[in-house]
């Protein structure tokens, strides 16, 4: 595993697996195979509601977001599993900020509530590819136990 990839940033509240490709009611964008709009009203629940979320933190300005866009969206169509989500910074400033957010694009990897990914700028295809590959390779029990032990000895 290249754990340069992966940096475990955060652990959200813990709860039951969550199944997959859960949108929330009335979300924009809402289908297997596009993209979530994601809000300060229901990050939390799409988050808690999906086994793996993909985050893109973007702005309509933001040129390199733009340009971002169709590797995104094609990624999406190949990975019905994943719930590809976006956060647009400008009408979200909230949970931009909550999230450190001081770059865009920036993508956020969550897995059953943690934070596996976490890097500002945009990805080619093939290593988004990469990244959702691996994510989806790790073991989580093992995952949480690194946490627990770093949480202790901290």
């Amino acid at each position: 595993m290249n754990r340069a990839y992966f940096i475990i940033v955060k652990v959200l509240p813990s709860g039951a697996d969550p199944p997959h490709n859960y949108a929330p009611p009335g979300a924009t964008g809402a289908s297997l195979l596009s993209t979530v709009d994601l809000t300060q009203d229901n990050f939390e629940d799409v988050i808690q509601k999906n086994a793996m979320v993909l985050v893109d933190f973007w702005a309509p300005w933001c040129g390199p977001c733009r340009a971002f866009a169709p590797v995104y969206e094609a990624a999406s169509a190949q990975h019905a599993d994943v719930v590809f989500a976006k956060v647009n910074t400008e009408d979200q400033q909230e949970l931009a900020s909550a999230f450190q957010i001081r770059s865009i694009p920036t993508l956020m990897l969550f897995r059953y509530q943690i934070i596996l990914f976490s890097q500002p700028g945009s990805l080619p295809g093939s290593a988004l590819e990469d990244v959702l590959t691996k994510a989806k390779a790790l073991d989580m029990d093992m995952v949480r136990k690194e946490i627990a032990e770093q949480d202790t000895t901290v």
